[in-house]
């Protein structure tokens, strides 16, 4: 049986997607906070079950039968390492064939201060005893483009990743790659460093939505602490303007970059191309 948590989120529900295309349904259990959120699922054949990262003790029934987990990162920065502590805990105890985790782009080295927690995520899986695969991911390309409607009325892309260059792929290709992973033959202890075919700068990412626009989209470059005050200004919340304004300097600083194409080597094919992911965005 093959558990994905974070079943409700937007990778996770890709995830199931393509396992559905792989194995028969009643091979699949999709996990989530709330069930009610994936009852859909459970009407395709899907197994539905609770697993809350923060409730430790209800975790060790979630997992019950599992032969392979993929373990989606907590959306809850700061309390991730916790809240992944009890799956790990929990699944250590199971006798898996596989624990397959969302990991970030070169954790190891990362400049990004979000992969912290992903570095102490690993550390704690390398010693639980349970064979793993890592599925370190870049950026996911939605993180700009959900932004390129605006970009379009104010003419502009705003940012503090300077020419950093941005090896992002489609949340879709990623969920590919862990769909592969979750159904080919264990390789425990694999690394896999996930990143787009296609790099861009921010500058870049502004030409092609004028491009695809037809109106005129430039790029401005600020201060990290000028962007995370524009990105509050649009009412995001402070701990979403932080981590993508701490994330762009990071990105200038080479940490979203990749240039191996290992994601579209595992998954067969290309990773889908920026123009792509911007004309979906603005067909809303």
């Amino acid at each position: 049986m093959i558990l994905v948590t974070g079943a409700s989120g937007q990778l996770g529900r890709l995830v199931i997607e393509e396992l559905l295309q792989r194995v028969d349904a009643s091979e699949i259990i999709a996990a989530a906070r709330d069930v009610k959120k994936i009852e859909d699922l459970g009407q395709r054949g899907v197994q539905l079950r609770t697993l809350d990262y923060a409730d430790a003790s209800g975790i060790p029934a979630a997992l019950e039968g599992v032969t392979r987990l993929l373990l989606i990162s907590s959306s809850e920065v700061g309390q991730r390492l916790a809240q992944h502590k009890n799956v790990i805990e929990a699944a250590a105890k199971t006798g898996l064939e596989l624990l397959a985790y969302t990991s970030i782009l070169h954790a190891d080295t990362t400049p990004l201060p979000l992969g912290n927690e992903h570095k102490a995520t690993e550390a704690l899986i390398k010693v639980s005893g349970i064979p793993y695969t890592l599925l370190r991911n870049g950026w996911y390309t939605e993180n700009y483009t959900l932004a390129a409607g605006m970009a379009v009325a104010h003419g502009a892309v705003i940012g503090c990743a300077g020419e950093g260059k941005i090896a992002s792929a489609a949340r879709a290709d990623y969920a590919k790659a862990a769909a592969v992973v979750l159904t080919s033959p264990v390789q425990s202890g694999a690394v896999y460093e996930l990143a787009g075919d296609e790099a861009y700068t921010l500058s870049e990412l502004a030409a092609t939505i004028s491009e695809v626009s037809g109106k005129a989209v430039a790029y401005v470059n600020m201060s990290e602490a000028e962007y995370e005050q524009a990105l509050l200004g649009a009412g995001l919340p402070d701990f979403v303007a932080k981590l993508l304004s701490e994330s762009d300097t990071g990105a200038s600083k080479g940490g979203l970059f990749d240039e191996s194409k290992t994601l579209s080597r595992l998954i067969g094919e290309a990773t889908t191309p920026l123009k792509a992911c911007v004309k979906a965005a603005l067909q809303g």
